[in-house]
């Protein structure tokens, strides 16, 4: 990721960040149990009011583990209220959340979904961690120490042209600007053009593991809403991948948009999607 690093591996910071993220981990797994008893591959929801209904009691249910567990992990860090919220946070600690991410997709019983929780550090994610309940993975990453998927590390693609990638991207959330979706529009026939295969599918943060892991080679979204982003750019910046903004610059939460991306292909990535405007 290329912005300041706020802690080097050796530090007092970094090593009471690593002891921590055990812990991170321990309450997106507790979370995500209670909601894989929630899940169910034969949801018939009638419309948009049934799906609302019942992303919002995904949440809760997830919330009422994952925040008293936090805030017992670090009780003066702040919390995020709305994990649709972007751009920067005040200065010090903050805890940012999806307590069901690809909420969407558990609702109407689909497997892509998953809990995360990172702590950004004046703006900064230093640790974050992941689970996957349909899977039972876990995703984690501390600032300066590599990411892992059960404590295995992670690599991202050696893939080197754009003609033989695998890239994604997908709508940050429902009602974006008519102008959102006609970048997101023009991206996705861009690569169209220019890479083998492109996928668009929600949530972004498994894209992002996609990417940390070497299965994916690039992922890019307009957005800035902090908590589908924040997990899996740590996540693949400590793989090894690059992010920045989609014109190659330094990504911070108050990027209007975002780009992951394997070492050898982001110079193409960001060629292709510089030219949208």
């Amino acid at each position: 990721m290329r912005i300041e690093q706020p802690a080097a591996a050796g530090t007092a910071a970094y090593e009471e960040d690593r002891a921590l993220v055990a812990q991170v981990a321990a309450a997106v797994q507790a979370a995500g149990a209670h909601l894989a008893g929630r899940f169910a591959t034969t949801a018939h929801l009638a419309g948009r009011e049934e799906v609302v209904a019942g992303i919002h009691a995904n949440d809760e249910a997830s919330l009422a583990i994952l925040r008293p567990e936090l805030t017992r992990l670090r009780p003066d860090a702040g919390w995020v209220e709305d994990e649709l919220e972007g751009g920067p946070l005040p200065g010090g600690e903050w805890w940012v959340t999806d307590p069901v991410e690809g909420n969407v997709n558990h609702v109407h019983g689909m497997a892509d979904w998953g809990v995360t929780a990172t702590l950004v550090r004046d703006n900064v994610p230093v640790l974050t961690a992941v689970h996957l309940p349909p899977s039972g993975e876990t995703y984690t990453a501390v600032r300066s120490g590599g990411a892992f998927r059960d404590g295995a590390p992670l690599r991202p693609s050696p893939k080197r042209r754009l003609d033989g990638a695998l890239v994604g991207t997908g709508q940050a959330r429902p009602g974006e600007s008519a102008e959102t979706f006609a970048r997101i529009g023009a991206s996705v026939t861009a690569m169209l053009n220019t890479a083998m295969v492109v996928r668009v599918s929600v949530p972004a943060t498994l894209q992002l593991l996609h990417v940390a892991a070497g299965r994916m080679d690039a992922f890019w979204q307009f957005s800035q809403v902090r908590s589908g982003l924040l997990a899996g750019a740590l996540l693949v910046a400590e793989a090894g991948g690059v992010v920045t903004d989609t014109r190659g610059r330094p990504w911070t939460p108050d990027s209007a948009d975002f780009l992951a991306a394997a070492p050898a292909l982001h110079a193409a990535a960001v060629e292709t999607l510089s030219t949208l405007d």
